[in-house]
């Protein structure tokens, strides 16, 4: 058993984007930053997933801007942001010199621990994303390598021990195991990281899981009894359902294995004190739902994180479909065997319960493709971890022109698209620095409207401080 376990708190990043969809403002969290700088924690999640494009689309808030202030106000404790590798923080793949100028100011704004995952673990979309962190890295700089966890006829353990020697002879400093579902059992917690430590040595591994089944709690204890070296815990007000597993909870249940784990007491329970209220207030405004604060053990069968289950009902709901839903759910593990086996994060996730969705409302299999699906088959975004549907993908392909997939790193095959100078021209005086360049690049709408109402807001600020004088 480990002699020593870090913890990683996800309360500003995953845990309110899985129990509320990243809405939470930064006026909830500013005023306890500083004691949260205290705690000791490896590492604070605060930055990456869903926050930038909810700061933009929802919060009315410069996504750069908060990490700026958080990292002002926690300038002890290392700032963890989630990298979608070439996806950036988006849904398609970007131009190297946007992915390398993207880390070179997430790194430049405060943040030190870059986690970086590809959705189908096609690990050449992940290279030119550390390769900036390396370039760009500071004395506090952690490049880690992260791997979409993921249960299939293809998903072994031999295969996942084979992608982290991968991971490590890239050159990442730490190993993460993303299960985003929370459907790894301890048993499989056990094989994967006794089998990682005999395959990789004393490099540090990080498992970071989801209360979804109701699994957490046990795989976490087994990974600890098997060595696992940092775990992702949320403070215990902003845990379980579809977030994370408690931060004092297990820190209680470590202190008596006698595990040392660095965080101090006081300071973790006060960081929970002041949520408690901020959840309050969002349960009050609707904004966290009661599904996603329960558990959902056919998550098990059907691998469906908490995120995706939410966007299946969304759709159905909006289609006056809800009647399909249990149809539907039934209808992922055949769509998922039809494309390979793709572990189910975004932006696959979506990908295959929409078209889940639109197979049960249509009444026929693949009667009607989404474009995204098409495009997967093409080979746009990496190659598919298992043998996909060979009549499905020949149809498909067809309507490209083509025999077979794209077999290369996508960035390779393209040579057009997004430029920052001519970004910078479009915006014009709406841009004041490279990072306003950049949020217009990853999400051009949002981004644009944001900065044409900040524009807006300091005009009339000055035109009324005129006009009073």
């Amino acid at each position: 058993m480990a002699k020593k376990v870090q913890f990683t708190e996800t309360v500003l990043r995953d845990a309110n984007q899985s129990l509320m969809a990243t809405r939470m403002a930064f006026a909830d969290m500013e005023p306890i930053l500083g004691e949260m700088n205290k705690a000791g924690y490896y590492s604070v999640e605060c930055w990456g997933g869903a926050t930038f494009d909810s700061c933009l689309r929802y919060l009315n808030e410069d996504p750069w801007e908060r990490l700026r202030k958080i990292r002002a106000a926690m300038p002890d404790t290392r700032l963890q942001m989630l990298l979608r590798g070439q996806n950036l923080l988006g849904y398609k793949h970007y131009h190297d010199d946007v992915v390398e100028k993207f880390v070179e100011l997430s790194i430049k704004n405060g943040i030190d621990v870059l986690r970086i995952f590809d959705a189908l673990n096609d690990f050449r979309n992940i290279r030119t994303a550390l390769e900036a962190t390396k370039k760009y890295a500071t004395a506090n700089t952690v490049a880690s390598g992260c791997i979409s966890y993921t249960q299939s006829p293809v998903h072994t353990v031999s295969k996942y021990v084979a992608m982290c020697k991968e991971l490590k002879e890239m050159g990442f400093d730490t190993i993460c195991l993303k299960d985003m579902a929370g459907t790894m059992s301890p048993y499989e917690a056990e094989s994967l990281i006794k089998g990682i430590k005999d395959g990789i040595g004393d490099m540090p591994i990080i498992l970071h899981t989801h209360c979804t089944t109701g699994m957490a709690y046990m795989t976490i204890t087994k990974a600890i009894e098997s060595g696992v070296d940092v775990i992702d815990t949320a403070t215990s007000c902003f845990s379980n359902g579809t977030s994370q597993p408690a931060t004092e909870s297990i820190f209680y249940a470590l202190q008596q294995y006698g595990i040392e784990t660095g965080l101090n007491e006081d300071v973790i329970n006060r960081v929970n004190d002041h949520f408690k209220p901020i959840k309050e207030k969002y349960i009050a405004a609707k904004t966290i739902s009661p599904k996603s604060m329960g558990t959902d053990a056919g998550a098990l069968i059907y691998k469906v994180p908490g995120g995706m289950l939410s966007n299946m009902i969304a759709n159905l709901t909006d289609m006056h479909a809800m009647d399909k839903f249990d149809a539907a759910l039934a209808e992922i593990p055949a769509v998922r065997k039809d494309l390979g086996y793709p572990p189910l994060v975004t932006p696959l996730s979506q990908m295959v319960g929409n078209q889940a969705v639109t197979n049960v409302i249509v009444g026929e299999r693949y009667k009607n493709v989404s474009n995204e699906v098409k495009n997967y088959f093409k080979g746009d975004y990496g190659i598919a971890p298992g043998e996909v549907n060979h009549e499905l993908e020949t149809k498909i392909l067809a309507g490209f022109g083509m025999e077979h997939p794209v077999d290369c790193r996508i960035e390779d095959s393209k040579r057009t698209g997004e430029d920052f100078a001519k970004a910078k021209a479009e915006l014009g005086d709406l841009a004041r620095c490279e990072e306003d360049v950049m949020s217009y690049i990853c999400f051009p709408k949002q981004a644009k409207d944001f900065l044409e109402k900040r524009k807006a807001a300091e005009e009339n600020v000055y035109t009324y401080s005129i006009e009073a004088m």
